[in-house]
């Protein structure tokens, strides 16, 4: 075992001898050389998010940050157990950068894409946002891709370079506030001043909308069957469920408050005029299934 463990596997020209043993003790090292950076990285993540001074992006900066500083340790020690000076790998890792550029332009574009949305924050973890046909919530922000929790509860994978190239919708970039409106149509011959009131009221009642700016219910436009009222308000909500659960609320509250004014919600009507200028035939059918003309009618 002895003469195993000092087998010369290798000799550098530096004159150090590579042995089976010191290959399996830098082999080790690294391995728990990497478990350290991973655990370590993480148990700094998670500190860093439950103190309340500093954002779950900041934290993930932060993190990744540590992490890469880690492994540069690592493989240094692991370098220096092997007795290889880091300026042997200088020629090596110049033509091994050359071609992975040329052959991961786009991981690469992915890449440093993902790092400007973590750094310059066009959006953050948590936000609700559009980006083509994709609508949803930030969950993670990753080296090549965003993790995007879509309005139905599917996940989409977005690289971060079409983050940044297409046009997007940040709805939470500032704040969470968030416009929206009602469409509600009347009969013909309601108090057009009372349903005003009514819907404004119905807003103002709710308890995520906000005061500043108030609801204003328009009186929109005479349709063919009612008249038509859009009803505008602020709320303060995280995402489309949210919004739609408001929306409903306030319709529940219209149909209750509409009631006991008395105002209908319209639906649509068709009159039926007869040219009584002329005789109408009418005809009667029997049980028996045949029809018997009655004559004409005036």
């Amino acid at each position: 075992m002895t003469d195993f463990w000092n087998f010369v596997v290798l000799t550098l020209d530096s004159g150090v001898d590579l042995t089976v043993g010191r290959l399996v003790l830098t082999g080790l090292a690294g391995v728990f050389g990497l478990g350290f950076s991973f655990y370590f990285s993480k148990l700094i993540g998670r500190r860093l998010i439950r103190s309340s001074r500093i954002s779950a992006d900041a934290s993930q900066v932060i993190q990744r940050l540590a992490f890469y500083l880690f492994i540069m340790m690592v493989v240094i020690g692991v370098l220096s157990l092997l007795h290889i000076p880091v300026t042997a790998f200088a020629f090596l890792s110049g033509a091994v950068a050359i071609g992975f550029g040329f052959a991961a332009q786009n991981v690469i574009s992915n890449l440093i894409s993902g790092w400007l949305l973590m750094t310059a924050r066009p959006v953050r973890i948590g936000d609700f946002i559009e980006l083509g046909d994709v609508t949803g919530t930030i969950e993670r922000i990753e080296n090549r891709s965003t993790l995007i929790r879509r309005v139905d509860g599917a996940h989409v994978l977005v690289p971060n370079s079409q983050m940044l190239e297409n046009t997007l919708t940040n709805w939470t970039l500032v704040d969470r506030d968030i416009r929206t409106k009602l469409t509600v149509g009347v009969a013909y011959g309601s108090d057009v001043n009372r349903v005003r009131e009514v819907l404004e009221e119905a807003a103002n009642a709710h308890p995520l909308t906000k005061e500043v700016p108030p609801p204003v219910a328009v009186f929109e436009d005479f349709g063919d069957s009612a008249l038509v009222f859009e009803l505008f308000f602020w709320v303060q909500v995280s995402g489309e469920r949210e919004l739609r659960l408001v929306r409903s609320d306030l319709r529940f509250e219209i149909v209750r408050r509409f009631e006991q004014e008395g105002i209908v919600i319209a639906f649509p009507q068709l009159d039926a005029h007869l040219d009584s200028s002329r005789p109408i035939q009418v005809q009667l059918q029997s049980s028996d299934g045949k029809n018997k003309r009655s004559g004409d009618k005036q």
